[in-house]
């Protein structure tokens, strides 16, 4: 089973905080050559700085057309192409039921989470070769849904459908499009509720492992669906969430 992924070319939305750095790292200490993607180009020379290798740095809005595409080519000025293209960029807001929401937050949270997306994952299949791995980070919400946060859920429900359509797509140019419902992390919107000990202690107690991710947990799956060994492997949306969908 071969999981190396050296040389590959990746690119990372959402790469200057959270999530996204976690993956930047990994990514970057397995071999990877590196797209970093994300609106603020100051946390983006951040995380740059803080890898060995020499990353490519875009920053821009996921949700404006052109600028997927735009990453997209300079990928191939600078590496020669995409290999894996890791839709990462999101949003998370606070909790608030419907009554609450102002639609600008549902517009923004489904164009972010969704939209962005679609976008990313239109770019990348636009240039990608036989081999080619399309990442969608989605959410253990958008698979058990939790009231207060219905646009949140409804975003990442939306983008593990959009890998189902997509997986079929592309596979028979053998391009594998595949979703990581992340379970709850110090980070986002899991730092949110990491703040609230009774929220915490509640989300561990429905936790089959007793716990919380922490950023050792969330890289492996990427770098296995970057990989060869993922080959055979389309149209998934595998739980990163330490059971908790189960319970």
């Amino acid at each position: 089973m071969n999981t190396d992924i050296a040389g590959r070319r990746v690119v990372i939305t959402g790469a200057g905080r959270g999530l996204g750095r976690v993956l930047a790292s990994a990514f970057d200490s397995a071999g990877a050559r590196l797209g970093l993607v994300a609106r603020s180009e100051q946390a983006l020379t951040k995380v740059a700085h803080s890898l060995d290798g020499d990353p490519l740095v875009c920053a821009g809005d996921v949700r404006a057309d052109g600028f997927n595409e735009s990453v997209a080519d300079q990928m191939v000025e600078r590496f020669g192409g995409v290999d894996v293209w890791i839709c990462n960029a999101g949003v998370s807001p606070e909790v608030s039921t419907v009554e609450q929401t102002d639609p600008s937050v549902w517009r923004d949270i489904v164009d972010v989470n969704l939209t962005g997306t679609f976008l990313g994952a239109r770019a990348a299949a636009n240039i990608m070769k036989p081999g080619g791995r399309i990442i969608v980070t989605g959410s253990v919400v958008g698979v058990r849904p939790r009231g207060g946060l219905a646009a949140y859920a409804a975003s990442k429900s939306g983008s593990h459908a959009l890998v189902e359509a997509l997986a079929q797509e592309l596979g028979p140019r053998a391009i594998t499009v595949n979703s990581v419902a992340l379970g709850w992390f110090d980070t986002g919107l899991g730092a949110h509720w990491h703040k609230n000990s009774e929220r915490e202690n509640d989300i561990a107690r429905h936790t089959a492992l007793g716990r919380w991710g922490t950023p050792d947990d969330l890289p492996g799956i990427y770098l296995f669906l970057a990989s060869d060994a993922s080959a055979y492997v389309t149209g998934s949306t595998i739980r990163v969430d330490g059971g908790y969908s189960l319970m």
